[in-house]
């Protein structure tokens, strides 16, 4: 082999680890934080909207995410309840001298309320059965990844407690977080709560129906309403599993933080009830 078809290999071999790596995801690394105070943002949903590449910020607001580098010209969102959602371009963050993401908290204005002689009555929705003879569980177990149920109301309402009965869970300690959702599409939604709401489990206590309490968030509502419960901390190898249920409605789901909504095929609902007040 001569010098000259040396090097032209070399060359090409070059060029071809360059493309393999332009097409690979290359990790974006940083950390999440208040704008104000400079203290960690925990759980932040980030990932490219609509796209399965997506992720959720630890406890300390790190984050790693891999991206390919053909999505540098998409807008990278992070987000979570409290703080307004910001969008950064995947290429512009990856020229970031700084790997903080600082994030500004979310002023909500108070509703105006009307004084009107109505009447309420208390409402059971969603699926209530503690029966484990039948479970369903997560697909899987990415950050982000999401499963609810839509609740369904038409009048004035008020969402006071949720109600889940879990099955069985081989981690010692269970982490989850609770979203409610408003419609604003056929498969996109918007959160109504005012802040995060955890739920935390012992292995221990996993049979006990949990209920968690909303009345100080002061959630109202005048339709339909999506309850989910969302996997944000990596709990490591395990399983998770809800009673279940038999539905005439459809699951709703994403795999990944920032992901496009899907509907199960299966009519199957895991055990997730809402207290309601609603209008007579």
């Amino acid at each position: 082999m001569n010098r000259t078809t040396f090097l032209s290999i070399s060359i090409l071999i070059v060029l071809l680890l360059a493309a393999i790596c332009s097409v690979f995801a290359q990790p974006i690394n940083g950390y999440t934080k208040n704008y104000v105070t400079n203290k960690p943002v925990d759980y932040v949903n980030i990932g490219l909207m609509g796209k399965e590449l997506g992720t959720v910020s630890s406890a300390n607001g790190f984050f790693s995410i891999d991206i390919p580098s053909h999505f540098n010209n998409d807008t990278l969102y992070f987000s979570r309840v409290g703080f307004e959602k910001k969008g950064i371009k995947v290429g512009d963050l990856r020229s970031e001298k700084s790997n903080s993401i600082f994030l500004v908290e979310k002023r909500y204005a108070l509703d105006e309320v009307s004084i009107e002689p109505k009447k309420f009555k208390k409402k059971t929705l969603g699926v209530t059965t503690d029966f484990k003879g039948v479970v369903a569980g997560f697909n899987n177990y990415h950050l982000g990844y999401e499963l609810g149920l839509l609740m369904k109301v038409k009048k004035s309402t008020y969402i006071q407690k949720v109600k889940i009965n879990f099955a069985s869970s081989s981690y010692d300690t269970v982490f989850l977080r609770l979203n409610i959702y408003k419609p604003t599409g056929e498969l996109s939604f918007e959160n109504i709560l005012k802040e995060p709401v955890y739920i935390k489990v012992a292995k221990s206590e996993i049979e006990k129906p949990i209920i968690i309490d909303l009345k100080n968030q002061y959630l109202h509502v005048d339709d339909n309403f999506l309850v989910t419960l969302e996997y944000v901390k990596d709990l490591g190898e395990g399983q998770l599993m809800f009673c279940a249920s038999l539905i005439s409605q459809p699951t709703y789901y994403r795999d990944i933080s920032q992901g496009a909504w899907r509907k199960l095929p299966a009519p199957i609902g895991i055990s997730m009830s809402v207290e309601v007040e609603t209008e007579k």
